[in-house]
């Protein structure tokens, strides 16, 4: 089994070749890579073994051979995906590398499949934005493929680069938009529970409420899963409250569309009987009926620092960070206005 930048003899994976020195599958890979992070003794045992078992250094990469990077998703189905592969493609393509774009499902079997082509086509790094991160990590431990991880479903290992967006803070813009237009009951369509962003939107939600002194409500809280058909459902939960929300944060824009379709089901309209938010701000919101007032996270921006980033970690070299948040805006359309006199 290949270890990135070395080619194996056939008879060990780097995972054994750390189990034998003492120390870390990232160790090991860090000394195949050349990295100098690394102490003089332990450096020195772990060539040695790599030695000891034919490993030979790979050519790097050249104007024969350019970069290769894979970029796997969980689902390639959603505009939000799409955003981040114009911005890694275009970055990729300004660098000379080249790319290879995958979907795993979130189906074991699809990510086996995916490491047995990785493995095959030699990739010199890895673009990871999938919920799949624990499964695919060991994995690519194993190969010694420099990896970073784009949005993060939870805290992925010390020693793995990721790229998010400010969640917290775009939540938090959200509702203190709706607040500062007066509304008082604002419901929330959240995101997966299990992804580190959809918490974290809902956490500025509420930060924003507690800091206008205006209590909890759960049953103004509904569950989402960033799918339009979340969106609706959960619109249509909330208006069935004895005493709905005179406004709606929806954790994606995705989510807030379906929302104004389930108003629109009842006969009413956003934003006169009820305001609607989103989160993401994707090409098509521009355009919905009305203009979406929603967060914009800078997707394609993620997507160009994380191919900087992996190409830096195929260099050998470190990032300026290990974690990076880039900053989120709001975006005021037609969705929002001051909450309408109820009878």
């Amino acid at each position: 089994m290949a270890a990135h930048g070395a080619e194996a003899g056939g008879r060990v994976t780097i995972t054994e070749i750390a189990r034998q020195a003492g120390v870390s599958v990232p160790t090991v890979s860090r000394v195949v890579n050349g990295r100098s992070d690394v102490s003089p003794g332990t450096r020195a045992r772990v060539e040695d073994l790599l030695r000891r078992h034919g490993y030979r250094k790979r050519p790097n990469a050249s104007a024969s051979r350019p970069v290769l990077l894979d970029l796997v998703f969980n689902d390639l189905g959603s505009p939000w995906a799409v955003e981040i592969i114009r911005g890694v493609e275009e970055a990729a393509h300004a660098a000379g590398a080249g790319t290879v774009v995958s979907a795993i499902h979130g189906r074991s079997g699809d990510a086996r499949e995916w490491t047995r082509n990785l493995r095959a086509r030699a990739s010199d790094g890895v673009i990871l934005v999938t919920s799949a991160m624990n499964t695919l990590h060991e994995e690519l431990q194993s190969l010694g493929v420099p990896l970073v991880v784009v949005d993060p479903a939870g805290s992925p290992a010390a020693d793995v680069p990721t790229i998010g967006a400010a969640n917290w803070s775009g939540g938090m813009a959200a509702t203190e938009h709706l607040l500062a237009l007066g509304h008082r009951r604002i419901g929330m369509i959240a995101g997966p529970s299990r992804l580190l962003c959809a918490r974290a939107r809902l956490d500025g939600y509420r930060a924003a409420l507690e800091g206008s002194g205006i209590a909890l409500d759960a049953s103004l809280i509904v569950p989402g899963d960033f799918r339009p058909e979340a969106g609706f459902a959960g619109c249509n939960a909330l208006l069935d409250l004895p005493e709905p929300p005179t406004a709606v944060f929806a954790a994606s824009d995705q989510m807030a569309l379906g929302a104004v379709e389930a108003l629109r089901g009842r006969g009413l309209r956003a934003p006169e009987d009820m305001s609607v938010v989103g989160f993401d701000d994707l090409p098509e919101v521009r355009w919905s009926a009305p203009p979406l007032t929603t967060v914009r996270q800078p997707l394609a921006d993620m997507g160009k620092l994380a191919v900087r980033t992996v190409l830096r970690l195929t260099r050998g070299e470190q990032p300026d960070s290990p974690r990076v948040e880039l900053g989120t805006d709001l975006v005021v359309r037609a969705s929002t206005a001051a909450p309408a006199e109820r009878g």
